[in-house]
């Protein structure tokens, strides 16, 4: 029984079925063409050089012409037509594995690494290719070609033949001999190659931590210890693979020597001609080459086949959830969290519990505590990142799990501390989302995020492409620009997640201003370390070991003296010292 992964690249390719069919002929036409050359021999040999020629010798090399040109158009259009194949399902793969990246979950890419995915889109697909390429085409090209060669070998002398086909069930126990070692080493290697793929994208986004703690070596050993890795692998699947053409080659030795001694004893009988034993130890010996040829699919088909289980394991991984309603329109952007409690895939400690939460629309409410304490976690929820264990996240009083995932995020902005940009446009960045991007929206979220004059600085305006994840930019400027992008968007619901943490003081006051404008109105929940930040919220909550302790305004919560009191003074008091330390 075929394994389920072939099964599925055979569905994939029947959209293609008519190139594969034009394919399929043309390597058919170019394996009609090799018993012909024997065929040529020994007509040559017995018709043309013994006795009275029975036609004309001049037509042999116009023969041999012609089928070479013949052979050649069939190879070129054989060739040609799988390519064209192999590339679009290469495209289709790729597109399904990448369309599948944005529909997981966020928890997928806590558990896995980056490497692991790129390897799998560009290594892993590559190798499906080369199998099908190379496998398909030796395996119907050489097939029909032993096929025609086996044909006039039982023409010529049937019992020469046998001997022959001795070769073709030892040819298979070699073959499955080395088939499952070759899978299993083939699966580790690409393990491997995904370590080493996850090294080299680590370096290259960890640039200034490698440079400024002096790291070049340990990655060097990093480096050098996969790549190592990976060449022992590669040696040891080289090995087992190699081993099989010096013993098809041996196995085929002895063949022939055996239809020597044969063709010898049956000459002295008159049972065989000299063109007749030519034309045969000819075609024998062009078996050796289809013969090779499948012997050596068993590499590529092992790599291929362990590279499609990877691929469709990452192709078949659980999606976000689907469905749900539309919602009708703007929200107002009340929510409420009913005795929510959560805990990570994989973990059994409840990272949040029991929270029950009202907030009104356009409410500003600041999440603080200790790192760890939940702050993340719970804002998480809102966008349905994550599902909550138990209880529920009402929007506008309906269950946000009933609402699809594209309508709840439509009414909903976010800036975080790590801000993501895209190697595109600064216009493009703050649009981003959008199929018909409004150019007077652009410039009054860049007006609005204090953006003009980094606009006005930059060669061509919010034109200029701003690098990979704006590496053009400063640091505050990153962070005016992600909330330029929440401007634009102009949703009821505003995440605002550490959002000053990369501003200078300069940069942090305009900031501030353009956040207060942007909060009006909207529902905003407000993630900071920075109490003085938050100062103005309307409702300050406090988490600790994922439950809420305190709940109130600063002025309320000051009086309290409690959890959040120790808070600020805590960090007032460290600003204070940090700031004695300087002046003196």
């Amino acid at each position: 029984m075929l394994p389920s992964s072939i099964k599925r690249l055979a569905v994939l390719h029947r959209p293609y079925k008519n190139r594969l069919a034009m394919a399929f002929v043309a390597m058919i036409v170019t394996a009609a063409t090799e018993p012909a050359v024997p065929y040529l021999l020994q007509a040559l040999l017995d018709k043309g050089f013994v006795g009275k020629p029975t036609f004309s010798l001049w037509l042999v090399p116009l023969a041999v012409i012609g089928i070479f040109a013949i052979r050649g158009v069939s190879t070129f259009t054989s060739t040609y037509m799988m390519t064209w194949v192999s590339t679009r399902l290469m495209n289709e793969l790729r597109r399904q594995m990448y369309a599948r990246m944005l529909d997981l979950p966020l928890g997928f890419y806590a558990t896995q690494t980056v490497g692991k995915v790129i390897n799998s889109m560009m290594f892993e697909v590559q190798q499906i290719i080369e199998m099908i390429t190379k496998v398909f085409t030796s395996i119907v090209r050489s097939a029909l070609t032993v096929v025609g060669l086996l044909l006039w070998l039982l023409y010529l002398n049937w019992q020469l033949t046998i001997v022959t086909l001795i070769l073709l069930p030892l040819i298979a126990l070699v073959v499955r001999a080395t088939g499952k070692r070759l899978k299993k080493l083939n699966l580790d290697a690409l393990g491997v190659n995904a370590e080493l793929t996850q090294v080299i994208e680590e370096t290259a986004r960890g640039q200034q931590v490698i440079k400024i703690f002096g790291g070049q070596e340990y990655e060097k050993s990093r480096f050098q210890e996969r790549s190592e890795n990976l060449r022992r692998y590669t040696m040891r699947m080289t090995s087992t693979f190699a081993a099989t053409v010096p013993i098809t080659q041996l196995m085929t030795a002895i063949a022939v020597a055996a239809v020597v001694v044969m063709a010898l004893v049956q000459s002295g009988n008159g049972q065989i001609t000299v063109g007749g034993f030519v034309s045969f130890i000819t075609a024998m010996l062009m078996l050796l080459t289809p013969l090779k040829q499948l012997a050596e699919v068993n590499g590529p088909l092992q790599r291929g086949m362990a590279a499609a289980e990877s691929v469709f394991d990452l192709i078949d991984k659980p999606t976000e959830r689907t469905g749900g309603k539309s919602l009708a329109g703007r929200s107002t952007g009340k929510i409420d969290f009913v005795d929510v409690s959560f805990s990570y895939p994989g973990h059994n400690n409840l990272a949040l519990q029991h929270i029950n939460l009202s907030v009104r629309p356009g409410e500003t409410v600041a999440f603080v505590g200790m790192s760890g304490g939940g702050k993340s976690t719970l804002v998480n929820l809102v966008p349905g990142f994550y599902s909550t264990t138990d209880g529920q996240i009402l929007l506008d009083g309906q269950p946000i799990e009933e609402v699809s995932l594209t309508s709840l995020r439509s009414q909903i902005a976010m800036v975080s501390q790590n801000v993501v940009l895209f190697d595109d446009t600064l216009a493009a960045n703050i649009a981003y989302g959008d199929d018909t991007p409004d150019r007077y929206r652009i410039n009054a979220a860049i007006d609005a995020a204090y953006l003009t004059d980094v606009v006005n600085a930059l060669p061509d305006g919010a034109e200029t492409r701003i690098g990979d994840n704006g590496s053009r930019l400063s640091g505050g400027q990153r962070q005016r620009l992600a909330i330029a992008r929440a401007i634009y968007k102009d949703a009821p619901i505003l995440i605002l997640d550490e959002a000053t943490s990369a501003l200078d003081t300069e940069s942090e006051r305009a900031v501030q201003a353009a956040l207060d404008r942007l909060m009006e109105g909207r529902t905003t929940f407000v993630i900071a370390h920075r109490l003085s930040t938050i100062e103005r919220a309307d409702r300050i909550v406090v988490l600790s070991h994922g439950q809420i302790v305190e709940i109130g305004t600063h002025a309320e919560l000051l009086a309290l003296d409690g959890v959040y009191a120790n808070l600020y003074r805590l960090q007032f008091s460290q600003n204070d010292t940090g700031l004695a330390s300087l002046i003196e």
